[in-house]
């Protein structure tokens, strides 16, 4: 007890002794980065599996057996700067395909809606997908979008996530809405929130190191709910040139 006593005081002298930018700062330092990045056209594609309670979601969307722990198949998430997102996906022993999509603030599903797959298009899109505007006005688009999910833009603090450390935007306590930048790269690292059905989501985008998609998006991108993980999507192969046709996205 008296080590963790100890280490407790550390972490906690060394959160209060760091400085640590205002919310405003951070997610202008991130909208900058990904714009220099001069992204415009993407599809990644990879693997994604089902898990927890989505097992059963997944299996009645995509024609599958849901009587096992997880759900394995093919995922695609496309992107089209500024807004337009889908993520689709499929399974080997499956006999149906369902997406996601989102396009000038619009969503829809195709197929049976998986809530997981509608929430990582959800969030993907105002993070990863923002662009074709100023610096200043993405920034206070993104801080809007935030503060709408309960984010106290206004609070900041440091923590560790994936072995990095991150800035936290929000409050700090457990449960609250959170916005989570990796502190080294400002790249966007974590986003919680609870929506309107008191589901308590985590966003969870993990490394920007792999080779089949570099610095412009995540290796993998896992969906939480109530502390289950529901989704994980891991690229495999990526395109940042992708010739995307409009029919995808549209309504």
């Amino acid at each position: 007890m008296k080590r963790i006593a100890a280490l407790l005081a550390v972490l906690v002298s060394f959160a209060a002794g760091a400085y640590v930018l205002p919310g405003s700062s951070i997610l202008r330092r991130m909208v900058a980065e990904r714009s220099e990045l001069k992204l415009s056209s993407l599809r990644v594609e990879g693997s994604v599996s089902f898990s927890g309670p989505a097992v059963k979601e997944a299996g009645a969307a995509l024609g599958t057996p849901t009587d096992r722990p997880e759900i394995q198949g093919d995922g695609t998430l496309y992107i089209r700067v500024p807004g337009r997102c889908r993520f689709e996906a499929a399974v080997p022993d499956g006999n149906a395909r369902a997406a996601s999509v989102q396009a000038g603030g619009r969503r829809r599903a195709e197929g049976t809606e998986v809530p997981s797959m509608s929430v990582l298009v959800a969030q993907v899109c105002p993070i990863l997908a923002a662009g074709g505007g100023d610096v200043q006005d993405l920034k206070e688009s993104l801080m809007q979008y935030l503060q709408s999910l309960g984010v106290e833009t206004g609070r900041t603090g440091l923590a560790r996530f994936g072995g990095e450390v991150a800035y936290v935007i929000g409050e700090m306590a457990e449960g609250r809405p959170q916005f989570w930048v990796y502190k080294d790269s400002f790249r966007p690292a974590r986003l919680r929130y609870t929506d309107s059905a008191n589901n308590a989501w985590d966003v969870r985008f993990l490394d920007y190191t792999s080779p089949a998609t570099g610095e412009w998006m995540p290796r993998t991108i896992e969906v939480w709910r109530g502390g289950q993980r529901t989704l994980r999507f891991t690229a495999l192969k990526g395109d940042n040139r992708a010739a995307i046709p409009d029919k995808l996205f549209a309504p």
